[in-house]
């Protein structure tokens, strides 16, 4: 019997590779909690998106509370930070904290996320935010960097045939400037 894996997931492309690798080895269940992305209608766009993975993939998704204000609070005073600086590690640990929260409580045995996959994230410093978030919440984290093996290329491909809509931003309001 495979274990239950709690996938956060920041977009439905970056959602295809991954959850389609994990799928081998996990039970997956996909996570969209993303309280950083700018605007709403941005938000719902991307939520949209991962709907149509979890459907092509037969893959079930939750959607997490969209709460823009407790991420602003969560980033206050690193709002001109740049890309890839503290923000996005609180902007990070935010939405990592919550899939571990969720996880625990529901029964799930491990939580892991897509946000690997991308080039522009740096694989290490998720990763240790999910170390010590399982360490916290005492459960699993599936430590990952999806774009290695040509996963980013894949996740492209993938999107590509599924007709799904890539953004060209984080998601946040200061990674759109």
């Amino acid at each position: 019997m495979k274990k239950k894996l709690l996938l956060h997931v920041c977009c439905g492309p970056c959602g295809t590779h991954t959850v389609k690798s994990l799928m081998e080895d996990y039970d997956v269940v996909m996570l969209y909690y993303n309280p950083n992305v700018h605007p709403t209608g941005e938000y719902y766009k991307r939520y949209k998106e991962a709907q149509k993975v979890s459907a092509e993939l037969s893959v079930p998704l939750l959607e997490g509370a969209y709460s823009p204000e407790q991420w602003l609070d969560e980033i206050q005073g690193f709002e001109e930070e740049p890309e890839g600086g503290r923000r996005c590690s609180l902007c990070f640990g935010l939405r990592l904290a919550e899939t571990a929260r969720y996880a625990k409580e529901n029964g799930f045995d491990a939580f892991t996320t897509t946000m690997t996959i991308s080039p522009h994230k740096d694989s290490k410093v998720i990763n240790e935010i999910g170390e010590s978030l399982a360490s916290k919440h005492r459960i699993s984290w599936v430590h990952s960097d999806f774009k290695k093996n040509d996963g980013f290329r894949k996740s492209v491909e993938m999107s590509k045939d599924l007709g799904l809509y890539r953004q060209d931003y984080c998601g946040c309001f200061y990674s759109r400037k």
